[in-house]
């Protein structure tokens, strides 16, 4: 179970980072770049990422 947990929280991390990326304009090439509304997206799901982390350490002890 806290195998699936981190592998989850790592997709949210990383595609939060490229949505957060995109909705800044730092990374072009999407019908996201230059949206900010996506810029705040990534920022929730990276924080859902971090906070299932948290929970399969926790799961882990």
């Amino acid at each position: 179970m806290r195998y699936v947990l981190r592998i989850s929280a790592v997709l949210l991390i990383v595609l939060g980072t490229i949505w957060i990326l995109q909705g800044v304009n730092v990374l072009p090439g999407s019908f996201m770049t230059g949206q900010i509304q996506w810029a705040y997206r990534g920022g929730v799901a990276v924080l859902g990422g971090l906070i299932l982390l948290l929970v399969a350490r926790r799961k882990a002890s």
